[in-house]
């Protein structure tokens, strides 16, 4: 079974970014001449943000996976400084914004995002 180990760390990858509000895609502009380059972007109704089109990263899959790793202790840095609190804030204010984006498809009025 060859290159069942990457797949299945390509799935993986593909949950945790989701979880995140992340999707993997490829990019636009970047080339490397070492590899297959993939890019990070935001997916169209989970977060807050100014550009829905930018690349929030940019590397190859191995980079992905120490970038999430990273990710994931920034944020368990931060409930250790800050408590569960931090934590409980950040999502409540994510539901929020996906509760108005939610309320605005459901009177039919056109998507317009904004930051918080």
């Amino acid at each position: 079974m060859s290159g069942y180990s990457i797949i299945r760390k390509i799935r993986y990858l593909e949950e945790e970014c989701d979880k995140l509000g992340f999707k993997i895609t490829s990019t636009k502009d970047y080339v490397n001449i070492y590899g297959d380059v993939v890019a990070l972007k935001p997916k169209a109704d989970c977060l807050p943000i100014y550009s829905r089109d930018a690349e929030l990263f940019i590397g190859t899959i191995e980079d992905l996976d120490r970038w999430l790793q990273g990710f994931h202790f920034a944020r368990k840095y931060d409930s250790l400084l800050l408590g569960n609190k931090h934590d409980k804030l950040r999502d409540r204010k994510e539901q929020d914004y996906r509760n108005k984006v939610l309320l605005k498809q459901i009177k039919g009025e056109e998507q317009e995002y904004e930051s918080l």
